[in-house]
């Protein structure tokens, strides 16, 4: 394959990679092989996250019935025959996810060394599982994430705050469960899949400090109410590693970036194209990553020949907005409005990017693509790409081109997926 040939389409190809890299990460191909025979005894399977229904789903397809309770994002629910599926805000929790936490809790209560839970985390449980420290009110831990969300820490930052601040997060809710077996089964949203930080790492411990998170809200600006310095001055429930009431969980990653972007890859190159792998763990503000990334095409560009074949450059990780405008985006969509300004229309550079669980933001977009004629489109409409970029309106303006991405609940959740192909 050339990209001469008649059938090529840059657009099409790189919408079918990022398809593959969300088929790979579904639990219902991912799970089973990390399932244990179903243990004897009472068995009791928990889960929070944008994945966690589908899990659900595929732990019934595997043991028949169980007993259990798993909190989703609405509209991510699936049909179980014996898992109770909860549906819950994202990302800014509310009184769904509030309640559901409280019954979660109520189940593990009083459970015996015999007994085994199963946990199924994903992306998403930091909101979902919503428990606020003692004296916190639910309204001021909206409010807190909200000011995460619009501040552009990393997420990993995010998650230490979030922890301090929740009476589930941070080991506690494995410390819940104890002395009860428990076997936690991840899906990976978090840049270097480390099970602490996937949905603030519920049944993982943690060895930060209330100070530390005190310290994360100063340096990224978050506004707090007094009751919440309060609770982060007292005494926090996170769960210190080496606690005893940890020893007899096991933590798993199932599916991570790396596999979803190693499938895309793997179809790139049956497809004629050559690979460049740019990292699974990308973070950062979405315009600087763009700019960087146009930077790398026009380079590689400026070095290819006549006959190269496509060349495809993936990455991963989770970048973040700072909120500046008023305007409706997601860094997904951001990324890639930044991308087609650095790229100035360089002729035969395409680009996607989206987040894999069909999400961008807070809006039901997953992402959008641009090609070389992106900027110009724009101005034939009548609409300025840098105002757009500078209101944060990137899902406006993706909109008005058609060049949104949209692909409703994936059930899966491996964090951003981002490809560039330079076809001349």
């Amino acid at each position: 394959m050339t990209a001469a040939s008649p059938v090529f389409d840059p657009v099409t190809l790189l919408r079918a990679f990022f398809t593959r890299a969300v088929e790979v990460a579904d639990p219902m191909r991912a799970l089973a092989a990390h399932l244990p025979e179903k243990p004897a005894g009472r068995v009791v399977v928990i889960g929070a996250g944008k994945a966690s229904a589908r899990m659900a789903e595929a732990v019934e397809a595997a043991w028949g019935p169980c007993e259990g309770l798993v909190i989703t994002r609405y509209g991510y629910a699936r049909e179980c025959a014996g898992i109770e599926i909860v549906e819950a805000a994202h990302p800014v929790p509310d009184s769904a996810g509030a309640e559901a936490t409280a019954r979660m809790l109520d189940l593990l209560a009083n459970l015996g060394e015999g007994d085994f839970v199963l946990a199924l985390i994903s992306g998403g449980a930091s909101s979902l599982l919503v428990a606020p420290a003692e004296g916190v009110t639910l309204a001021e831990k909206q409010a807190v994430n909200a000011a995460l969300l619009a501040s552009g820490a990393p997420i990993g930052q995010m998650n230490v705050l979030r922890k301090h601040l929740s009476r589930v997060k941070g080991g506690q809710l494995a410390a819940a469960a104890y002395p009860a077996r428990m076997l936690a089964l991840m899906i990976s949203d978090v840049p270097g899949d480390d099970p602490a930080f996937i949905g603030s790492g519920p049944t993982v411990g943690d060895a930060s400090s209330s100070a530390e998170a005190l310290a994360m809200a100063s340096r990224w600006g978050i506004e707090m109410p007094e009751s919440v310095r309060q609770a982060l001055a007292g005494q926090s429930g996170v769960v210190a590693p080496g606690d005893p009431r940890l020893s007899r969980c096991e933590n798993r990653v199932i599916a991570a970036p790396a596999q979803s972007l190693a499938a895309a890859a793997e179809l790139a190159q049956g497809e004629g194209c050559a690979v460049q792998l740019l990292g699974d763990a990308l973070e950062g503000e979405a315009r600087e990553l763009a700019a960087e990334h146009a930077r790398q095409a026009m380079a590689l560009k400026a070095r290819r020949r006549a006959g190269d074949p496509p060349l495809v450059l993936l990455s991963g990780g989770e970048v973040t907005v700072t909120q500046r405008g008023d305007g409706s985006g997601g860094p997904n969509a951001e990324y890639c409005l930044a991308l087609a300004l650095a790229l100035e229309g360089a002729a035969g550079i395409y680009a996607l990017a989206c987040d894999t669980d069909g999400v961008d933001g807070a809006e039901e977009v997953a992402g959008a693509v641009i090609g070389p004629d992106t900027l110009a489109r724009v101005q034939a409409l009548g609409l300025d790409a840098e105002a757009a970029l500078a209101r944060n309106d990137a899902h406006g303006f993706f909109g008005a081109l058609g060049d949104q991405v949209v692909t409703g609940p994936t059930l899966t959740n491996v964090n951003d997926f981002r490809a560039i192909m330079i076809t001349a």
